[in-house]
């Protein structure tokens, strides 16, 4: 067990399954006692279950975070029942592969809900608690796709995480007085059950032999810099987004790529 969040309070949204998981795991192996918020139970008990395995401090609550009202008072719920809230994750994400044509509105009020409107319900819930200790720690769960790429039928999953830069520099600017920093993870093709569409369509080796470091992320991976960016070390960076993509958003000529 490490001790660089020890004693802190982080809420983890999306925790039940990959990155999510992975990072709840980590930070209660650094010594933070973790939320687990997603709305699939089993998968919620599962990450819960390898927490207090190790020796780590969980709760878990489930909630949709399409459901803001719900969100809000899973956040009241978690601060008042631990005393604190230190950190706060927004790692859930929902998607939607159709083509700008295709895309109705039932599937695009969903993703912005969860991927866009969340990080403002999360971040206007968490402040009240976060002002009471002096300060804070908001990091998201963004993706090189929309900020840094994107691909034929991402229009609106794009969107939104293009959408999500715009809420960090703005969040981290109004924010930093109050010594809140706000922060997010770009990750690239991380081997998750979320890359399983892509995965069965083109095919792993396909998909690594685009990727300078010629394979696929591991959630572990993001859970690090996800370490670094809720510490004490990283008090003095806000408004920015660390990309983790193994180089894959950098132009490569076709020549070289074997």
């Amino acid at each position: 067990m490490g001790t660089r969040l020890a004693g802190k309070v982080a809420i983890v949204t999306g925790s039940g399954q990959g990155i999510g998981r992975a990072i709840a795991i980590a930070y209660a192996a650094e010594g933070a006692t973790v939320i687990i918020a997603t709305r699939t139970p089993s998968h919620g008990e599962e990450t819960l279950a390898l927490i207090t395995a190790a020796g780590g401090k969980a709760l878990f609550r489930p909630v949709d975070i399409a459901d803001h009202a719900a969100t809000r008072a899973m956040v009241d719920e978690a601060a008042a029942t631990c005393g604190r809230l230190d950190i706060m994750v927004h790692n859930a994400a929902a998607f939607g592969r159709k083509t700008i044509e295709e895309m109705d509105h039932e599937t695009l009020d969903r993703l912005f809900n969860v991927n866009v409107k969340a990080c403002f319900t999360l971040t206007q819930a968490s402040l009240p608690h976060m002002r009471k200790l002096g300060g804070g720690r908001i990091i998201i769960t963004s993706s090189v796709t929309g900020p840094k790429v994107s691909m034929p039928g991402s229009g609106a999953y794009a969107t939104s995480k293009a959408a999500v830069t715009g809420f960090i520099h703005t969040a981290a600017i109004e924010l930093a007085a109050d010594n809140i920093t706000v922060n997010a993870i770009e990750p690239g093709y991380i081997d998750t059950p979320g890359l399983s569409g892509l995965k069965a369509r083109f095919g792993e080796t396909r998909i690594a032999h685009f990727i300078p470091a010629k394979r696929l992320g591991r959630p572990e991976e993001i859970a690090g810099p996800m370490v670094f960016l809720a510490s004490d070390e990283a008090s003095y960076i806000t408004g920015e987004t660390i990309v983790v993509d193994g180089g894959a958003r950098l132009p490569e000529s076709p020549v070289f790529a074997d």
